[in-house]
């Protein structure tokens, strides 16, 4: 879905000035520049039709080392830190206003300083020590059977979040995209995927182990013995293992239909008795329902079972780590250390905590992303940006109905129905057209845990008020600030943030063959999700509903089966490969996007004498602008993370994986048809 690296999870931006850092100022901020096709990251001694990769980012690479508080380091990763940095200006001079108590920009600049200035606050972190955590700590100590679990159970999810035992909030109703309903999901775990509980290898075995320590010194900081400790860890892992076994695979997830089973309330309670439905509804607030989404149903059957074996102390036991494992980055150094040398040190391979601004920023940007992202694109996001984009929207557009009225493989009762979706996509740039409202969301400058607690349940409030209402279509899933992009099958809209139209990957300063190589091709690259083997199977209004002919759907699989088999032979770190079935849709929507991205840029320049630059033809400088979007550089403990959780395939593969399916590729270039870069036309894989 996302063209990006996968940012959220990693919450991987250049010092704006010295000064901005040490005394506020109210300067105009400026993003710093970097062009988005630079000749100085190429490796021109590189043959580009041997490693087109390595042709358009070895300079890059070489030049670029992993900064050691990142777990990788890519053209995405950098703009990310340079917007990272131009927010932190705009919160420092927050932060100096707001200590009159009265911002001149308004309530939400007052927030976000006070916030901002709280977080930061790092001596009074300390100061207060566990003092934050006490009222629930103290509320799981008074648990005296499982029946009084699922109040206290709602209580940490509504301030927490998620990996409380599942998940819980709203989406849309998949048969009614117009409607939301109440809807529960897999969760409860403290690793990254539920094959790190399963899988046998010995890394596995390994991070199982580390997992058993990271959870051992959680319990230790909270003022356990060593030796309860390590029994106490047991007792979680125990726990985890046996919600992991009963979770859906990544891949299994991929398909619509198995992520959809609504079934009434008393299903529901009926399904785990053992769970008390009632009181954890009644304690949550929520707004009277009478269908709910269950996934997976084995889940949630495996979490009754497990209400029922276990004894009470093991449930506190479990609920304290997740208290405090979830709380961790938000509490004293100690456990903000331990947090970092199990999730970012051991699983990632970062070599340093980042510093403590930045970490600032990003909680910011998380929690009230809305206001920050208001100041963000007074200052970076001109009405003149936003319409080129738009434009360039529109001609990718264009050229995705000239690829789908061409398809030699589907047939045109399929055609009308895709051309139907097409035209009813959304497109969302910049920014929302009206602003999230922080009104009622309490923030001061010294209580930071408590801040964090107060913005997690305001958004979590926002989102179990939304059940039984009509769906809100001008709502986005991502901030302005971010670097990336997604498309939304249910609400069938493609989103493109302001963040992620910055130099270098869109830059108005240079020609177009790059900016349709770059941006050009991640508009592509989210447009066909919404016909791929996951978007295909909802229509133009973002219902699940079969809108192909049967076989349609066997040539698309058909098609797509040579893009899976392609990237299955790609080996992302030691003996690990890509697992082609999880990374299918992001693989077959890096080939179909180049591919709109070309003829949208051949549509705009029609016409045009266009010269070569920098020693590059204008076709050479649109795959370049293409490939050097990914230039990156990753660490291996991540790729082995990545490589069981990211849908994405590693960037050089991304880049190599695609230009070898365009024949218009080895025509710029030259190659011929026994080089690396080259597939026999038989064997090109074609899907758009």
């Amino acid at each position: 879905m996302l063209k990006a690296f996968g940012f959220y999870s990693l919450l991987a931006l250049m010092l704006i000035s010295s000064a901005v850092a040490q005394k506020p100022s109210t300067q105009k901020l400026v993003l710093p520049y970097s062009p988005s096709l630079d000749v100085k990251s190429m490796d021109k001694s590189a043959d580009p039709c041997v490693d087109f990769y390595q042709y358009s980012c070895g300079g890059w690479k070489k030049n670029n080392p992993i900064p050691p508080d990142q777990v990788s380091w890519s053209v995405y990763g950098k703009l990310y830190q340079d917007n990272l940095n131009f927010l932190r200006g705009i919160l420092e001079q927050a932060s100096s206003s707001s200590t009159t108590g009265k911002a001149p920009a308004g309530a939400a600049n007052q927030k976000i300083g006070n916030f901002y200035a709280a977080c930061m606050d790092e001596a009074a972190v300390e100061k207060r020590g566990l003092a934050p955590l006490q009222s629930n700590l103290d509320a799981i100590a008074r648990v005296k059977s499982a029946h009084d679990l699922a109040p206290l159970v709602a209580k940490l999810q509504m301030t927490l979040g998620g990996g409380i035992l599942f998940n819980s909030g709203s989406r849309q109703d998949p048969d009614d995209s117009d409607q939301q309903i109440a809807a529960l999901n897999q969760g409860g775990l403290g690793l990254p995927d539920r094959d790190y509980y399963i899988k046998d290898d010995a890394k596995s075995k390994e991070t199982r182990e580390r997992y058993l320590q990271h959870m051992q010194k959680i319990f230790e900081l909270l003022g356990d013995s060593p030796e309860a400790a390590g029994k106490n860890a047991q007792t979680v892992m125990q726990i985890e293992t046996s919600l992991a076994r009963a979770s859906m695979t990544r891949v299994e997830r991929r398909d619509p239909y198995k992520q959809k089973n609504k079934i009434k309330l008393a299903d529901l309670e009926q399904l785990t008795p053992n769970f008390d439905w009632k009181s954890y509804i009644r304690e949550l607030k929520l707004p009277a329902f009478e269908i709910i989404n269950v996934v997976p149903p084995a889940f949630f059957k495996e979490v009754n079972a497990r209400l029922a074996a276990e004894p009470v102390e093991n449930w506190k036991t479990y609920l304290r780590f997740h208290l405090a494992n979830g709380y961790a980055p938000y509490l004293p150094s100690a456990f903000v250390q331990e947090n970092f040398e199990f999730y970012s040190k051991y699983l990632r391979g970062a070599k340093e905590l980042q510093p403590r601004w930045r970490r600032c920023v990003q909680f910011t940007d998380r929690d009230l992303g809305e206001a920050l992202g208001q100041a963000y694109v007074a200052q970076v996001f001109s009405p003149e940006l936003k319409k080129s984009t738009q434009d360039m929207v529109k001609l990718i557009e264009d050229a995705m109905e000239q690829r789908i009225q061409s398809l030699d493989w589907m047939s045109a009762e399929t055609k009308q129905q895709a051309l139907v979706k097409l035209h009813s996509i959304r497109n969302k740039v910049g920014y929302p057209d009206k602003w999230r409202d922080y009104s009622s969301v309490q923030i001061t400058r010294n209580d930071f845990l408590g801040d964090v607690e107060r913005a997690l349940a305001f958004e979590n409030r926002r989102d179990y008020n939304k059940i039984g209402q009509p769906v809100d279509r001008t709502e986005w899933g991502m901030t302005p600030p971010t670097v990336n992009a997604y498309y939304s099958s249910q609400m069938n809209d493609i989103n493109f943030p302001a963040g992620v139209l910055q130099p270098p990957l869109y830059d108005a300063k240079i020609d177009d063959a790059p900016n349709y190589g770059n941006t050009g091709g991640t508009i592509g690259h989210e447009l066909t999700h919404g016909f791929d083997d996951e978007g295909s199977k909802f229509d133009a209004k973002g219902n699940l509903k079969d809108w192909w002919t049967k076989d349609d759907r066997q040539k698309f699989d058909d098609r797509t089966r040579c893009v899976s088999d392609q990237y299955a032979q790609y080996v992302v770190v030691d003996d690990i490969h890509i697992n082609s079935k999880l990374t299918l849709g992001e693989d077959v929507a890096d080939l179909g996007g180049e591919i709109l991205g070309y003829i949208a840029w051949k549509a705009a320049t029609k016409g045009k004498d266009l010269a070569p630059v920098e020693d590059l033809t204008p076709d050479q400088r649109f795959f370049v602008g293409f490939a050097q979007w990914a230039c990156a550089n990753e660490r291996p403990e991540n790729l082995r993370v990545n490589a069981l959780t990211d849908p994405h395939s590693p960037p050089e593969y991304r880049i190599n994986g695609v230009v070898i399916n365009m024949p218009e590729f080895s025509q710029a270039f030259s190659c011929k048809k026994d080089q690396p870069m080259v597939k026999a036309p038989e064997k090109v894989c074609k899907v758009w």
